[in-house]
């Protein structure tokens, strides 16, 4: 692949763009703090704002890095973030990315994810040169498969007690989409 990291993106209604210290607040409220929200993910609800800004500052360091990929969902009419989209894993070996997101509460169900993933989908296959896109959720948030379905992802199976999240061990429903089939 062709690392060239967390570069902006703009869809129609959004811009995917690099996370600075001082989208802490805005994390924070709109989402990072939510346990509704973080319910289905690996991380807990951030109990203050101070463990926002610190990873924050941590992805904030790591964007020098050409392999890592972090980047905010900013609304054009808004002009805050309102949720994160990552490759929380590269798998150099087969030319794939493994893609994480999560959105704040208040914009469930306006397409905004979807559109964000769609847009990371094609980044990683234009810029990246990826062969593979991946994500995964657990089979109680199957709202996150429709944003995946949404996306010409296709469902590949489930792994029955193959994950762990908040809510504890968990069956993980896999989607995949390929180069050619977008």
């Amino acid at each position: 692949m062709r690392h060239c990291g967390t570069k902006q993106i703009e869809t129609e209604r959004l811009i995917l763009r690099r996370f600075v210290i001082g989208d802490a607040q805005d994390m924070f409220n709109n989402w990072a703090s939510d346990s509704d929200v973080t319910k289905f993910l690996t991380w807990p609800a951030h109990p203050a704002v101070e463990v926002t800004k610190a990873i924050i500052a941590g992805w904030v360091e790591r964007y020098s890095k050409d392999d890592f990929y972090q980047w905010a969902i900013v609304p054009k009419d808004l002009s805050e973030p309102i949720g994160s989209m990552a490759a929380v894993e590269i798998k150099e070996a087969i030319n794939a990315a493994h893609i994480g997101y999560c959105i704040g509460k208040k914009w469930w169900h306006q397409g905004y994810t979807s559109e964000a993933l769609k847009a990371v989908i094609d980044y990683f296959f234009d810029e990246v040169g990826a062969d593979r896109v991946e994500a995964r959720h657990d089979t109680n948030n199957p709202h996150s498969g429709m944003v995946m379905k949404k996306c010409g992802m296709q469902y590949e199976g489930t792994l029955r007690m193959g994950d762990r999240n908040n809510t504890g061990i968990c069956d993980a429903s896999y989607y995949g989409i390929l180069r050619g089939e977008r």
